[in-house]
């Protein structure tokens, strides 16, 4: 895997990161510290969680993983995330001061460390102030309990509005923030990248294969059963099963990927994984997965090169839909100017 700094920060992690969504839910805690054991022999380092993946037992079960491995934890990026509900009173969600000082004390105490090394807020908080919440953070840098922070699902105004609050008050500004980001959902391409690239933010894509549609393993009009995320619930989510079947879109980006993938010999995901692991402002791209199995074959990305022909190729099967304005070839046209004048 190749190393990377952490945004514009001097923090080193590897371009694929470890998800840990699936301990404690989807994976036992015999099988999540098999996947952490295989990802850490691999030449990984990042690990991210957060406090509401299985109401805390995530984080519980990288505590005792480190606890076994102390080993790793010097060599481990920790990054774990707050604001969404651990309890049902008005006070147990949200990233007020009063919220992220328990937040932050249960996360340090589950993981069983001294400090987070990237603590990210999980969302947006439309009720606190940001001032108050990234007055929180910077106390909790000064104070050792963290050593970096950033977000996730920020939009990016919210992204570019931080940066600056943080900065113009003379706060640690944040160095990461986590889309959703895949070659079925290319959004974050019309503002949220160039925000991130323009404050030097290191972006941390979750849901790199699209909810499983980039694995190959879904086929068009066949609804999906048995035992994947669709089988069980074939309206989960963004992923939805109908409304991405019936998208044209959709089959072309598979279609493309399992081309290439046949040219090299390798699995889709791998394609799907390398083309974004390029991208510009990604770090690291965050792996899931229920298995070693699942892990081994997504971590081949990182051995695999696709030419400029198969980059293109993937990039124009995938190009976002965008209407005429304001992001569509017009509004393009009116951003842009030539140097010598005229249009």
């Amino acid at each position: 895997m190749q190393h990377r700094t952490l945004g514009h920060s001097g923090a080193v992690v590897t371009s694929y990161a470890l998800g840990t969504m699936t301990f404690g839910a989807e994976a036992t805690e015999e099988t999540s510290h098999a996947i952490l054991d295989s990802y850490f022999d691999a030449g990984g380092n990042f690990i991210d969680t957060a406090d509401v993946y299985s109401a805390g037992v995530s984080e519980e079960v990288i505590g005792r993983w480190l606890a076994k491995r102390p080993d790793v934890r010097d060599r481990a990026v920790i990054a774990t995330k707050g604001r969404f509900p651990m309890g049902t009173a008005p006070n147990d969600v949200g990233t007020s001061r009063r919220r992220l000082t328990r937040a932050l004390d249960d996360s340090l105490r589950r993981l069983g460390v001294e400090q987070i090394d990237l603590y990210q807020m999980h969302a947006w908080d439309p009720i606190t102030p940001l001032e108050e919440t990234l007055r929180f953070l910077d106390d909790a840098v000064s104070r050792g309990k963290i050593a970096y922070y950033g977000f996730s699902n920020f939009l990016g105004w919210q992204l570019t509005k931080a940066v600056h609050v943080a900065r113009n008050l003379g706060w640690n500004p944040p160095v990461s923030l986590q889309p959703q980001y895949s070659l079925l959902v290319r959004d974050i391409e019309f503002e949220i990248v160039p925000a991130a690239l323009d404050a030097g933010i290191g972006l941390l894509p979750w849901s790199p294969l699209g909810g499983g549609w980039l694995s190959g393993k879904y086929k068009r009009d066949q609804q999906p059963t048995g035992a994947t995320r669709l089988g069980e619930n074939p309206k989960r989510g963004m992923e939805a099963w109908q409304a991405r079947n019936d998208n044209p879109r959709t089959w072309a980006v598979i279609d493309t990927v399992q081309d290439i993938a046949d040219a090299h010999g390798v699995s889709p995901s791998q394609v799907a994984l390398a083309w974004l692991a390029d991208r510009p402002a990604v770090t690291s791209v965050i792996l899931g997965a229920r298995t070693t199995e699942q892990l081994a074959d997504n971590l081949a990305a990182a051995e695999l090169q696709l030419s400029a022909d198969e980059v293109d190729r993937l990039t124009q099967a995938s190009q976002p839909e965008a209407g005429v304005y304001p992001y569509g070839p017009m509004a393009e046209e009116q951003r842009s100017r030539k140097m010598e004048g005229g249009r």
